[in-house]
């Protein structure tokens, strides 16, 4: 690849990805203001009026175990929401066409638009720590690699999920099913408000079929130190969606499959 084909890859990545981060923060009252609001509920509610009857969960006082979980939340549906809302905009509107026949390769395509939401997916994430200090301002990160590592993978994974939501959906209503009824029952199942340790046997097996759990665990791992899950397991499997969700994406961009229809 010469230096001028680099540059304008570059040029090109730049442009796309400021693009979305500028159209979520034109409207940062919409994007970044309710989860701060929605999480400040959960720590008002659990934390401070039903926090103090739970007392403590795997050694830590209720609110602390909270964050970890809230944070994660929050990330996971502020970068999957991004994207898919973003990437079916463009779908609508037919500028998606405009990009099709640029000479933009599909890959500049796809990662300008999971750039964008992993920047609001961090920002939402980082809002929501910044919140959390409120109700608990002796917090301390045990593992700051650990936990910047999985807010990227984390909002990496759910960006490619709200792409191929986006590149399948039909009509507005069609991006707010995935998140509806599949993503937030996971979540609130995943251990954000509680450990799968406390549950009997049945339903501690049934957890671990839960992807979330493992997002959620590792991410409480590099936060508080612990994990009811394997974090090298955890990793890998995240990695590996990564790349199939990865190639899966560039497929669907270069067969046009639900774009040029």
């Amino acid at each position: 690849m010469n230096k001028d084909l680099k540059l304008n890859i570059g040029i090109t990545l730049w442009t796309l990805t400021s693009k979305e981060i500028r159209r979520f923060m034109r409207i940062w009252v919409q994007t970044l203001v309710p989860p701060a609001v929605t999480m400040t509920l959960y720590f008002v509610i659990f934390g401070s009026l039903i926090g103090p009857r739970i007392g403590e969960m795997d050694g830590f006082d209720y609110v602390q175990f909270m964050i970890p979980g809230l944070i994660m939340m929050s990330v996971i549906t502020g970068s999957y929401a991004n994207v898919v809302s973003s990437f079916y905009s463009v779908k609508f509107q037919k500028s998606i066409e405009e990009l099709l026949i640029s000479p933009m390769p599909n890959w500049v395509i796809l990662l300008g638009f999971i750039l964008g939401g992993v920047t609001r997916g961090i920002l939402v994430g980082i809002i929501v720590f910044i919140v959390s200090l409120f109700f608990y301002p002796e917090f301390q990160i045990a593992n700051i690699g650990l936990t910047i590592t999985v807010l990227l993978l984390t909002s990496v994974l759910f960006a490619l999920m709200g792409f191929i939501n986006a590149v399948f959906a039909d009509s507005f209503d069609d991006i707010s099913v995935i998140p509806t009824f599949v993503l937030t029952p996971l979540i609130y199942l995943g251990g954000v408000f509680y450990s799968i340790n406390i549950l009997p046997d049945f339903w501690r097996s049934i957890s671990m079929a839960n992807p979330m759990l493992y997002v959620v665990n590792t991410f409480r791992e590099g936060m508080l130190g612990i994990s009811d899950v394997s974090i090298s397991f955890s990793l890998s499997m995240i990695v590996l969606f990564i790349f199939l969700f990865s190639s899966f994406s560039l497929y669907l961009l270069h067969k046009g499959i639900g774009i040029r229809e």
